[in-house]
């Protein structure tokens, strides 16, 4: 139950944000923070085991890390709280909704992933923006295929913001993120559940995501009657970074609806 922590001071609702694969708690809060800005919010954002500064103090399997994500917010909330998450992060906040709802409030799940293997996504249809043809050229030769299919909002400045954000924090344990993307444990057991979490739930995905895409994340939306589900142009998986502003008013009307 070690787990690295930054927390906002606040007097509103707390808000518990889950990082990407392989991410800090620092690029969470760059992702997140501009969009709560002014909601007075209480903040919290975390270092899954083995990532940043938290330690592996589980197995590398999804499970074992949801439930040392449960047992934190266990020891450490006296109510529900809202849970926020993008891509695997998402992935992890609905799953705790499913196997613990009495914890979550309400759910932000930006870019989600939904189906852990590759080959069952239903990703969209190459097609690659117009972009400045030198939008890629500050990017490590060894990223440039991954932003080349992640990115829907193609500009060096976007380029820019997203490596920053995925070098900020701690380095993490590479051993264990590889053994928990390579391994057999890697998807939840219910991965594939029809449980309905009936809390105000927003579900932002890029129209360009050549990562998890947005079709599975639409099908997903019958668990969740109190569901609004956008689709954005011009932004792929890295949308915090690519359309901020859009980013802040889906999540403020989100906020909205938490306080009914």
């Amino acid at each position: 139950m070690e787990l690295a922590i930054d927390t906002t001071a606040g007097t509103g609702p707390m808000i518990v944000c889950l990082p990407m694969f392989s991410t800090t708690r620092a690029t969470t809060a760059a992702a997140f923070g501009p969009a709560f800005a002014g909601a007075g919010l209480r903040e919290t954002y975390l270092d899954l085991p083995g990532h940043g500064d938290s330690p592996a103090t589980c197995r590398p399997a999804s499970q074992p890390i949801l439930d040392t994500v449960c047992a934190w917010l266990d020891h450490h909330i006296d109510a529900p709280v809202l849970l926020a998450g993008a891509s695997y992060g998402a992935y992890l906040a609905a799953g705790i909704a499913r196997q613990r709802p009495d914890l979550v409030r309400g759910l932000l799940l930006v870019c989600p992933g939904v189906t852990i293997a590759p080959a069952s996504r239903t990703l969209p249809e190459p097609h690659a923006p117009t972009a400045p043809t030198d939008w890629l050229d500050d990017a490590p030769a060894d990223l440039r295929a991954h932003l080349d299919a992640a990115l829907g909002h193609r500009t060096p400045a976007v380029v820019a913001t997203v490596l920053a954000a995925l070098t900020s924090g701690g380095p993490g344990d590479e051993t264990f993120q590889q053994d928990l993307r390579t391994g057999p444990e890697y998807a939840l057991p219910d991965e594939n559940g029809d449980t309905v979490f009936n809390g105000p739930v927003s579900v932002l995905t890029g129209r360009q995501d050549g990562i998890v895409g947005y079709a599975d994340q639409f099908r997903a939306m019958r668990c969740y009657p109190h569901g609004t589900f956008t689709v954005i142009d011009e932004a792929g998986h890295y949308l915090p970074f690519e359309q901020p502003a859009l980013l802040r008013a889906h999540t403020q009307a989100w906020l909205r609806r938490t306080h009914h």
